[in-house]
């Protein structure tokens, strides 16, 4: 596919970052690049234009950067999954596993209605434990995940996994 390696070729892979042994994909090159964020967004607009959902929700921070403007082109509400303390009301949280740590994510409890369809949108399937989180949340909250999205895909992690039987999409898989 055109469209995903010139996408690809727009990120930086940042050794041993945050860690050693961990290579960081670094989006931002892609971000600064006008044209090939915009390709980017109109992959993914495409597929999710096929998937019924009623509202996006993106972990912090880079998900922000993706599920925002996504969220925007195919006119649908946006919720953020913050970092703990960062929600100004009553959350539901949700702790993992990064592939070099431990974090937690929070939603607000009325960020949408019981029985809602989430599109899960970020820019990064690791090993998959922040959108296992967020599902884990989002479901907790009465509602139901459609389906989820990324930018891109380190399938040699194993991601899918903990997402189990939910439609999955990736515009840029690495490791295949």
């Amino acid at each position: 596919m055109a469209e995903a390696d010139e996408i690809r070729k727009a990120l930086r892979e940042v050794p041993d970052f945050p860690r050693s042994g961990v290579n960081f994909i670094d989006i931002t090159p892609l971000l600064k690049d006008p044209r090939t964020f915009s390709l980017a967004l109109d992959v993914l607009t495409a597929w999710a234009r096929e998937i019924p959902f009623d509202v996006v929700v993106s972990p912090e921070a880079r998900g922000f950067l993706v599920g925002a403007p996504l969220a925007s082109r195919l006119g649908k509400g946006f919720v953020p999954a913050r970092k703990p303390g960062k929600l100004p009301w009553r959350v539901r949280r949700g702790d993992y596993q990064l592939e070099y740590g431990a974090a937690s994510l929070e939603i607000h409890e009325d960020a949408f209605a019981a029985g809602e369809r989430v599109l899960i949108v970020d820019d990064l399937l690791a090993t998959g434990g922040t959108v296992k989180a967020t599902m884990d949340i989002v479901r907790s909250l009465g509602g139901s995940v459609a389906a989820c999205a990324f930018l891109v895909e380190l399938t040699f992690l194993g991601g899918r996994t903990p997402i189990g039987d939910v439609p999955v999409f990736s515009a840029v898989l690495i490791g295949e």
